[in-house]
């Protein structure tokens, strides 16, 4: 019999065409077609369904306090309208209501009580005001860079409650222990392949903003997967302090490095030996050539760029020797920086011409880890300046977590 036809019963009207779609997926899998269908009847509009006070905030209503109503059961050891057992005992004491926030809007519930006061529910804890699901959406919001403000009025909007700022800076707040768990949880024993880069934020400090390095470091695991192993603050970027942050991730369980990937910064490479005497350090030849440009009259950059591929792209060290060779003999007399630049780099430009085509992809560029940078400026882009260090650990963190399906 189809739906809203001359079977259907009158004053049952079929729920509209499309409607149905407004159902969550995990609802319309746990229920028969026909409970839907009955849960739906007189819903017309989407606002009815999904919206504050629509359908699915009163079919949470309805679970929730059963759901309470079965644990207060068990507590007591007895059911409803039944004497406890042995005829006395502790016994159920009417309910206290309060307003829960959830994704449908505030939502009413009726928390039952025992006489004795040792009932403690589990599903909607005492004093919880936030249904699960909840702290989540707000530190979503949160890692993609919109300031308590802008979640307020978006909840606000959206969800039809009032959350207010100091409430969303405590959620964020609480992730600091997730991140001092992730800061220090132990390292695999080997990476293959570990990026090392920084950008820069503008934290307070005291009175005035000032601009602080962040030191990331991204790597490559042996089943190909990308993980960001921490993060670091430091006034400036320096090979002292990357020693600092190589001892720290060694004493974290990281035994080795096979290739390290890093810009130009000056004594680099030298500070990652001292830490991974075995790891082959490789610049990033973006980097390299972009420093080069920097001594190129800007009439000149498409050619000085194209006489530089045949370096980087050469068969092995050898042959990009050659064409070394080759770039001076063009380009010295007038350029010497630039050709100074690549030969006292020369030791970390050819590493990666060892080889094959896919692994040269990967590592003659630190681009795997400027694009997840690239997702961490977005979620930051909004922000003017961070009123503390722990404030831009936190975004970074969760900014990090919401990156990951992104660049992995």
């Amino acid at each position: 019999m189809n739906r809203g036809g001359a079977g259907e019963p009158p004053g049952e009207p079929a729920p509209p065409s499309g409607i149905l779609e407004s159902v969550p997926d995990d609802l319309r899998r746990r229920l028969p077609d026909e409970v839907v269908d009955e849960l739906l009847a007189g819903a017309r509009t989407e606002e009815e369904i999904v919206g504050p006070g629509g359908l699915l905030s009163q079919l949470t209503k309805r679970l929730v306090e059963r759901a309470l109503e079965v644990e207060l059961t068990d507590h007591l050891g007895y059911e409803r309208h039944q004497e406890p057992p042995g005829g006395a005992g502790n016994q159920r004491n009417g309910s206290t209501p309060k307003t829960l926030v959830t994704e449908h809007g505030p939502v009413q519930v009726n928390t039952p009580r025992d006489r004795e006061g040792s009932f403690e529910p589990r599903l909607v804890r005492k004093r919880q005001r936030r249904f699960e699901g909840f702290d989540e959406k707000i530190l979503a919001l949160y890692a993609r860079g919109m300031s308590t403000r802008d979640i307020e009025a978006h909840l606000r909007e959206l969800y039809g409650v009032s959350v207010g700022r100091d409430l969303i800076s405590r959620v964020t707040d609480a992730v600091m222990d997730d991140v001092r768990a992730w800061q220090s949880r132990p390292l695999e024993d080997v990476y293959p392949v570990v990026f090392l880069d920084c950008l820069v934020l503008k934290i307070r400090d005291g009175g005035s903003v000032q601009r602080k390095a962040c030191y990331l470091a991204m790597a490559i695991g042996l089943d190909g997967s990308r993980e960001v192993l921490g993060l670091w603050f430091q006034d400036t970027e320096g090979a002292k302090f990357w020693m600092q942050v190589l001892n720290e991730l060694r004493h974290r369980g990281l035994r080795d490095i096979l290739i390290c990937c890093v810009d130009g910064l000056s004594g680099f490479p030298e500070a990652i030996e001292a830490v991974f005497p075995a790891t082959t350090v490789q610049t990033c030849i973006v980097h390299l050539v972009r420093t080069s440009l920097r001594y190129v009259p800007r009439r000149q950059y498409e050619q000085v760029v194209k006489d530089l591929r045949p370096i980087y792209t050469a068969l092995d060290a050898d042959h990009a020797l050659a064409a070394l060779d080759t770039f001076e003999q063009k380009w010295g007399a007038q350029l010497p920086p630039v050709v100074k630049a690549w030969r006292d780099a020369w030791e970390h430009v050819i590493p990666f011409m060892a080889f094959g085509p896919e692994v040269r992809r990967v590592v003659y560029t630190t681009n795997a880890i400027e694009a997840l940078n690239r997702q961490l400026r977005k979620a930051v882009k909004t922000k003017g300046s961070f009123p503390s260090e722990d404030a831009a650990r936190k975004l970074i963190y969760l900014a990090i977590c919401n990156a990951v399906p992104q660049w992995t």
